[in-house]
């Protein structure tokens, strides 16, 4: 047993390392190609186009093809009008293929009454319907329903099942199953398609009617003319009735007749799936040495697919040895695919549609913390717990924040800290009732959802009833498509009319918008002007405070050497009044002989760092002047100043990234929470005309400058002594 369980692990390390280090020796390239009649150069729609590597596409309303191909592969070319054809790809350049005839399709094609035209415009909407599947519900059901309008009343009954199946595959990726399987069972009796059968037959199947499922897909194994990619999807439906019914030995009868036909054809993504679900069939059925077996071959397979698909085995294998209860092995792989999940650097919002909702770093954490947890490791699984939820927060994942937190909590009761057991499940509380929230506005949003999907299929249902019932009107709809192209030229000159009069309205909108623009930035101007104008007042009346001090103890020397110094800094400033932006460098040489005379005050409260860093060059960045002058002081007057025993300063520039840098301001004082408490009632009604101007200038500044400059203020400490105030200042660009 412990043999097996070291082979899983050798080769789930073995897939990653092929994974993240292989190099394809076929690069694959998308070549074009085109289908049509050998004897009526009519295109042909509809025709199966696979690959000896398992890629599958159908052809388009215009006979056009799109396939990722490697040099030296066989494409197959599969329809019910002609005989199967096969062609070798030899270079990159597009091809076109003709087949020959044995049926009545293609003239009926030729005959039919939609135009090229028409058919270009029908698959074009058809397109854009997969488009928007996704995304935008509402908008790609619009588009299959222009897709219906456009084949008219007569239109091809095979188009119109494309139309319907097309629909039905949204509502199904929508989890909308019951319209999915309407609109699938009507594209069947319209036209009955191998694709369309196995999509109801899927959707049968996840809605747990198995016997309908069956019965749709017991017909389709006597067929002959099935494509291969096909008929490994048949078998694996087939597998996953059996699978749901507990009949585990059909179940993995029927996909191991899939693997067979998956690896004849080298279906290279379909054999990992089929090996994983056997082994989900083994490990149901508590054959666990074989789901074991499997599950080695659906990781090893996957390896040589993208590294996602890595991912999701191995979490599948993680999954398996948690309910076996073999937790280091489980943790181990877990925390391996913690380490392969941040090498594939994929975007938050693209995780879990790449991933699924499982495989996040969160919910990873969770499982690790979960492991331990079960073996009593409450220590290690703390740091776990407290990751997963800081990454659930980042990511708004409330459910996971919700059980770590929980989690969190209980091993904190079981440790006897019953301060954070408490403090923690407040925070537990608080993130179910935010849930809470969150669910009542989901089912509002899904109550909206419903009544547009029904009110969207309820324009569809009247589309094919007035199909119906429009066949008799066709001839009359040929003669008013002839008026509409004789009064062509008219509406042309309309429409270039309305075309020039929205570019008249888009240019008078160009001005007025620049007109605006530039209104606001004179008013911008105007505002820095002023408060810039009340930031020297405030700033030479604080420092003429310091100066009193020492008239008031009769140290003329000291007030002499302070009014020295005060003259140079106030002439600085007074040279830098005028200006938005100066050097850093600059800055920094005001702000050292600040803190110098501040500390010449306080020389027993304080002493001072600062520290810039060796590799940044300061002269490339701007600042606004004056901009860390009132932070300094209110660390030395609010914060430092009440400190029993001597506190420290410190000063800190220090490089981001090669375009920004930060500035951090640190102190040791009492902290904000204290500070305010010792401030006078008539202190507390009155804010810092300081800070609100600094405040106010950064605002404007960055509307003029993009985002320039951002603050964040900070308590040093967790008991809240210290304040820590850091600067992000950009390069100008």
């Amino acid at each position: 047993m412990r043999s097996s369980i070291l082979y899983i692990i050798l080769l789930l390390l073995l897939a990653g390392s092929k994974v993240f280090g292989q190099n394809s020796t076929n690069s694959k390239f998308v070549l074009k190609g085109l289908v049509e009649s050998q004897s009526t150069h009519t295109p042909v729609s509809g025709v199966s186009v696979s690959t000896s590597s398992g890629q599958f596409t159908l052809t388009n309303g215009l006979g056009e093809f799109k396939i990722s191909v490697s040099i030296g592969e066989d494409l197959v070319l599969e329809h019910t009008s002609f005989e199967t054809v096969r062609h070798k790809v030899t270079s990159k350049d597009e091809i076109k293929l003709q087949v020959v005839d044995e049926t009545k399709n293609n003239r009926q094609l030729s005959n039919s009454s939609i135009s090229r035209n028409k058919m270009f415009n029908y698959q074009s909407l058809l397109d854009s319907a997969e488009y928007y599947r996704k995304d935008n519900i509402a908008r790609s059901i619009d588009f299959v329903a222009q897709s219906m309008e456009v084949l008219g009343p007569n239109g091809n009954k095979d188009q119109l099942a494309k139309s319907l199946t097309k629909l039905g595959e949204i509502y199904l990726y929508h989890k909308q199953y019951d319209l999915a399987i309407d609109n699938f069972e009507d594209a069947l009796q319209a036209n009955k398609t191998i694709a369309t059968s196995l999509l109801l037959a899927r959707t049968y199947e996840i809605t747990g009617q198995l016997k309908k499922a069956e019965e749709v897909l017991v017909p389709l194994q006597k067929l002959q003319n099935m494509v291969p990619f096909q008929r490994v999807e048949l078998y694996e439906i087939l597998g996953d009735i059996k699978k749901e019914m507990n009949e585990i030995k059909l179940a993995v009868d029927y996909y191991n007749e899939g693997l067979k036909v998956a690896t004849k054809n080298q279906i290279a993504p379909k054999m990992t799936d089929l090996n994983s679900k056997i082994a989900d069939a083994y490990a149901q059925d508590n054959q666990l040495r074989e789901a074991e077996v499997y599950y080695g071959n659906s990781v090893e397979l996957a390896g040589k697919l993208e590294p996602k698909r890595v991912l999701q085995e191995r979490e599948k294998v993680a999954d398996f040895y948690n309910k076996r209860n073999e937790y280091t092995e489980e943790i181990a792989i877990r925390k391996n695919s913690l380490k392969e999940l941040d090498k594939l650097n994929i975007p938050n919002e693209d995780k879990a549609s790449g991933l699924g909702d499982t495989i996040t770093t969160q919910r990873i954490n969770y499982k690790i913390a979960n492991a331990y947890i079960a073996q009593d490791k409450y220590e290690e699984a703390i740091p776990y717990l407290q990751r997963s939820i800081i990454q659930a927060d980042s990511n708004n994942d409330l459910v996971v924040q919700k059980d770590a937190t929980r989690k969190l909590s209980e091993v904190y009761e079981y440790k006897g800290d019953y301060n954070r057991a408490l403090e923690t499940y407040q925070d537990y509380v608080s993130l179910v009732d935010t849930l809470y929230i969150r669910k009542e506005q989901e089912i509002s949003r899904a109550a909206r959802f419903n009544r547009e999907i029904a009110a969207t299929q309820s324009r569809i249902t009247g589309l094919e009833q007035e199909r119906e019932l429009s066949q008799s009107k066709y001839e009359l709809a040929l003669t008013e498509q002839e008026l509409a192209e004789e009064s062509y030229k008219r509406q042309r000159w309309i429409i270039y009319s309305l075309i020039f009069g929205l570019l008249l309205t888009g240019l008078a909108a160009f001005f007025f918008y620049r007109s605006n623009q530039q209104q606001k930035l004179a008013n911008n101007l105007l505002a820095l002007k002023s408060l810039r104008s009340q930031m020297n007042p405030h700033f030479i009346f604080n420092a003429l405070n310091s100066v009193n001090n020492y008239i008031s103890k009769s140290d003329e020397r000291s007030a002499n050497r302070y009014l020295s110094d005060f003259s140079k800094l106030m002439r600085s400033v007074l040279e830098n009044s005028e200006e938005d932006f100066i050097p850093l460098s600059k800055e920094l040489e005001l702000l050292e002989l600040y803190i110098k005379l501040e500390h010449s005050r306080f020389p027993d409260k304080f002493d001072y760092r600062m520290q810039v860093d060796e590799n940044l060059d300061v002269s490339t960045f701007q600042i606004p002047p004056m901009l860390l002058q009132p932070y300094i002081e209110n660390a030395i007057w609010h914060g430092l100043r009440y400190k029993e025993e001597k506190g420290f300063l410190e000063v800190r520039v220090r490089a981001k990234n090669e375009n920004e840098l930060e500035i951090l301001v640190v102190d040791d004082g009492i902290g904000r929470k204290k500070s305010a408490e010792l401030k006078t009632v008539n202190q507390r009604k009155q804010k810092s005309k300081g800070m609100g101007n600094i405040k106010q200038r950064i605002a404007i500044l960055n509307d003029m400058y993009g985002d320039k400059v951002s603050v964040s203020i900070s308590n040093l400490k967790s008991n809240g002594e210290g304040t820590q105030v850091l600067f992000t200042l950009k390069k100008d660009k």
